[in-house]
């Protein structure tokens, strides 16, 4: 839903209420009572003089496809509105509330009627695009809402979008309507006019109890039970259940097949990162009885009873999110969330709920989180991918990425939570599973930071209705996407209302503060079933399913159950309390309703009419999965060198600008403008910084709390080329990555979490497995170097995309090795932070760290062909700590200017990244770079582009030379240089200048890639 409209619908039905008087209404109602019930068409278009973006964004996308390259376009949005209504009524709603009669221009009729022409011709193409029925609308629920208020009889509204457009060819109208005006997962396409006679807001659905024959099944018929019915279970799991059953003489029904499913899934057990793993590498063989335990979890556990009485965590992997101490009154959380396959189906859904889950995370942790920001990291296939490189069932990546960027904005700016921190990649292999990662921070009261749901509480739902949306989305997530998942899956995707949510966040926080209920949680995968059987596990829970308020009639009992439709969350209430939360949430047009008590037993009883449809105990479920006992296999990979005559052949000012204008280094600036990151006035630090606050920011920094002087920096770090090379050095370099970037602004490394998402491809295959076996052992091995625990974390699994090739035969994209790391670092004192950008002229320059020679995954060798040769960067932990500890004293004692990591390009990079953010020139000299020990000399293309870890450069102000340079080993740093007064970056060795750019040709060209305003 736009944002513009949304806003317009809420401001003018308010107004119009408030003008309103009770006679009006009743006038209205009686005017109505002698109507039949009719459908209106409401078309809204740009008023004369104004343009029409909606038709210039397309007629774009298409001529970037080859097509359409003299057609026109007129683009209209509207609404189908039905009740029992006179034609005056409607259009006094249309003008009144739908539109905005300063830019807009409004046609109103009956629905198909002579008012709106559009059937094809050979000349003009006209096509609507409406919802799929059941598929949430919430710019029609807002509308609808609001007209209902006014005291209009209006009984459902759906919104449509209106397409005409002048010389395509048949052909191309229909490639255009394909690829980009429609997304067959969640909208239905009409050519020509509208002929509807009456929206279909549901049928009346007839309980019948249905149960699934299982117990005689055998074999291969178990597995296609599990396929049909979208279980996502393995055999052996299948023939537990069976067992079960067996022994308790009866079949499973519906919904217990699917509640069991649900709590075993990938995406709620994580049954393979905890599960039992034979692994076997160059070093022998290793077995884990718990991977994620012995790995993460230890890692966590080593830090924390090292820390003692000084332990700073509070509260992790138990809750939706982990804690960690911020002051003496608040501790702060973290979360962040993978929303990969919904995405690649709808992104703008996909990436707009993955958002609004990790928000509803926050809100769940404790006795409820306030969120104060959010993060988000994108993995897409190259934006100039062309058309015909597309495999079958794949929308083209700049779409992709335009609907996942969109979905992000519209949720985090309508709820008034700023976007402060995030990255994106870009590579091939995404084309078929692109990962969108959404992280939120919380705020919450240290005595509000722990739950406990108590025997005979009230099961209380509020927020949002149960509709289709999403179901089977957490086990669906556990499979493979192919060619036919757009078709096959569309209700595993959902569609977000984030108007909704803010309310539902607003009672959240109130009924917290007044001790209105002893618990918390989100309905995210499986819905009620996995909200309330983890609130319930330790209990027991009787849910009456037809008390749960639904969008539409017609849902099944089993649908309500595991609906993942948004904005719900569930509260464990008093029954002493239920009244005074109850008015609470009804004071702010929330809407709450109680569903169930948790009762003594471990039993989980569903109710639907009170016939009891399901049930199971709480034991089975969350104890009764077998165990999962898969093998793993690493087997190093021997990458080539790099010969010193190829690197000889390189143009050091060329390869320079090639780097900045890769879309993975290049400006996120059209994205990043789009994000609200001043909401909520706690932003320190933002995105974008410099003279013109359009330089790269390393990480973000936050008040929390605006009445403190503390804050927290938020960053992450990922470099899925490395996992090609060793994934234990791709997984130890994220982490270095992530903590040098809070350092880098004032973060303390002392007090810093971390979180982890894995996402892999098909891990039952032993050498995939083995992979991310490596990366958990990295994990492992550099929290605990760098004292650093894990709090929370998230994996993702099988993105795996498949397809048929034109011979006949299957193809399979697998994505690389990706392992993001995000880090949550206290920050002191906000008023100590530092940005990249320079600062004056005649200050100094230093590299702390060590360059080696670390070509390997870097872009210039992807640049130059292959990134899979040369020397993969590793991490020498002490040393690394070291550093980042001097760092921040150094920031913390006021000694620096600015500092800027190096990542992605190296040195040259960096230097060119702070130049043109400062809008100063650089001289700097590479002889003086402090390098690790080698045979024979540095090459320069190495010094220049290595992309050795655990590195940054410091600005310094000559009067604070001597103090910056007594902190440091003196291998460690090393004056390369001096802010200069031109506007140039000239970087020279022994042999004379091997860099001489004006930084402001260079900014273009960085700024170049990704701008698509």
């Amino acid at each position: 839903m736009d944002a513009a409209i949304s806003q317009r619908l809420k401001c003018k039905s308010k107004r119009l209420m408030a003008n309103a008087t009770q006679p009006t209404k009743r006038t209205v109602s009686a005017a109505t009572d002698t109507l039949n019930i009719a459908l209106y068409q409401v078309e809204i278009h740009p008023a004369d003089g104004y343009p029409d973006r909606s038709a210039e964004r397309v007629l774009s996308g298409m001529r970037e496809a080859g097509i359409g390259e003299s057609a026109t376009a007129k683009t209209a949005h509207g609404f189908l509105v039905q009740g029992r209504l006179s034609i005056e009524q409607v259009s006094e709603l249309a003008s009144q509330v739908l539109s905005d009669s300063v830019v807009q221009q409004v046609t109103v009729g009956l629905c198909g009627g002579d008012r709106f022409t559009g059937l094809n011709s050979t000349t003009v193409n006209t096509l609507y695009v409406l919802p799929k029925a059941g598929v949430t609308d919430p710019e029609a629920e807002t509308a609808l809402r609001a007209v209902q208020q006014l005291g209009f009889p209006v009984d459902a509204v759906r919104t449509f979008r209106k397409y005409v457009f002048t010389g395509l060819s048949a052909d191309e109208f229909q490639f255009a309507k394909a690829k980009y005006l429609t997304n067959q997962s969640i909208e239905q396409a009409v050519d020509g006019g509208l002929q509807l006679r009456e929206l279909q807001v549901g049928q009346p659905y007839k309980f019948e109890l249905i149960e699934v024959p299982l117990r005689k099944l055998a074999g291969q018929d178990l597995d296609q039970l599990s396929k049909a019915r979208t279980l996502s279970l393995t055999r052996v799991e299948m023939e537990q259940i069976q067992s079960h059953f067996v022994a308790q003489g009866r079949e499973p029904t519906d919904i217990e097949l699917d509640t069991i499913a649900q709590t075993w899934s990938e995406h709620c057990s994580h049954k393979t990162l905890a599960g039992r793993i034979q692994y076997r590498d160059e070093n022998g063989e290793q077995n884990f009885d718990n991977m994620l335990k012995e790995t993460i979890f230890a890692a966590t556990t080593t830090i924390r009873n090292k820390l003692g009485a000084n332990d700073w965590c509070v509260s992790v992997f138990k809750d939706n999110a982990g804690i960690i101490r911020f002051d003496d009154q608040f501790n702060v959380t973290f979360k962040v969330e993978t929303h990969n396959r919904p995405s690649a189906i709808e992104p703008y859904g996909g990436a707009n709920t993955g958002l609004g889950g990790v928000i509803r995370d926050t809100l769940g942790t404790g006795m409820g989180a306030k969120p104060v920001c959010s993060t988000d990291v994108f993995c897409f296939a190259p934006p100039e991918t062309k058309d015909a490189e597309l495999p079958p069932g794949v929308m083209h990546p700049r779409r992709i990425m335009q609907g996942v960027v969109a979905g992000v904005r519209d949720y985090g700016n309508r709820m008034g939570i700023p976007t402060v921190n995030g990255a994106i990649f870009f590579e091939p292999r995404y084309i078929g599973n692109p990962m969108v990662f959404c992280g939120n921070v919380g705020l919450i009261p240290a005595d509000h930071s722990f739950k406990r749901p108590m025997p005979n509480d009230l099961i209380v739902a509020i927020g949002g209705r149960t509709g289709r949306d999403g179901i089977h989305g957490a086990t669906f997530s556990s499979v493979e996407l192919t060619d036919a998942s757009e078709k096959t899956s569309s209700g595993a995707v959902q569609i977000g209302n984030a108007i909704t949510e803010k309310m539902l966040a607003d009672v959240l926080l109130q009924a917290r503060d007044r001790n209105l209920f002893n618990a918390v949680t989100d309905c995210g995968a499986g819905g009620f079933s996995s909200a309330v059987g983890e609130m319930g596990e330790e209990i027991g829970a009787e849910v009456w399913l037809d008390k749960a308020p639904l969008k539409y009639e017609g849902l099944t009992y089993s649908e309500i159950w595991i609906s993942e439709a948004q904005e719900r969350m569930v509260f464990a209430v008093p029954p002493e309390n239920w009244k005074a939360f109850c008015d609470l949430c009804s004071s702010e047009s929330v809407e709450a309703t109680v569903i169930g008590q948790f009762k003594p037993g471990g039993q989980l009883c569903l109710k639907y009419r009170d016939q009891i449809v399901g049930s199971l105990a709480m034991h089975l479920l969350h104890s009764g999965r077998p165990p999962t006992v898969r093998q793993a296999v690493y087997v190093p990979v021997r990458c080539p060198g790099v010969e010193a005559k190829e690197l000889d052949r390189i143009d050091p000012n060329q390869m320079l600008r090639d780097i900045l204008s890769t879309p993975s280094v290049a400006s996120k600036e059209w994205i990043i403008r789009q994000y609200d990151h001043e909401v909520q006035a706690g932003s320190v630090i933002k995105p974008l910084v410099g003279a013109k606050n359009d330089g790269p920011s390393d990480a973000a920094v936050v008040r929390p709390v605006i009445r403190s002087e503390q804050a927290i920096a938020i960053a992450c770090g990922m470099n899925p080329l490395l996992g090609d090379l060793d994934p234990y050095h791709m997984a130890a370099s994220s982490i270095d990555e992530a903590l040098r970037n809070c350092v880098a602004v004032g973060g303390d490394p002392s007090r810093t979490g971390i979180l982890d998402n894995f996402c892999w491809g098909y891990t039952d295959r032993p050498e995939t497995l083995g992979t991310l076996v490596r990366a958990a052992l990295a994990c492992r091995d550099y929290a605990v170097s760098f004292e650093t625990p894990f709090i929370s974390g998230k994996d993702s699994l099988n993105n795996e995309f498949s397809y048929s090739d034109p011979t006949g035969g299957r193809k399979t994209i697998s994505i690389p090795c990706t392992l993001l790391i995000s880090a949550l670092a206290h920050v002191p004192d906000a008023n100590k932070c530092v940005t990249m950008d320079l600062k004056r002229v005649g200050n100094l320059l230093y590299q702390i760290g060590l360059t080696g020679d670390h070509l390997g995954g870097s872009h210039a060798m992807l640049i130059s062909g292959d990134h899979r040769r040369g020397n993969v960067p590793t991490v020498n932990g002490p040393r690394a700590k070291s550093i980042f500890e001097s760092v921040h004293r150094t920031i913390s004692k006021g000694l620096v200017r600015s500092c800027h990591d190096l990542s992605e390009g190296g040195l040259a990079v960096t230097l060119a990244e702070m130049a043109f953010a400062g809008g100063l020139g650089v001289e700097a000299d590479l002889d003086s770079i402090p390098c690790e020990p080698m045979d024979g000399q540095l090459h320069r293309i190495t010094a220049l582009y290595s992309e050795s870890n655990s590195r940054f450069v410091c600005e310094v102000t000559p009067e604070n030379r001597a103090a910056f340079e007594r902190e440091f080993s003196a291998e460690l740093i090393g004056l390369i240089g001096r802010v200069s007064k031109n506007s140039r970056l000239k970087i020279s060795d022994r042999q004379g200048v091997v860099i001489d750019s004006d930084i402001f040709e260079l900014k273009s060209v960085w700024l170049q890639p990704l701008n698509w305003s």
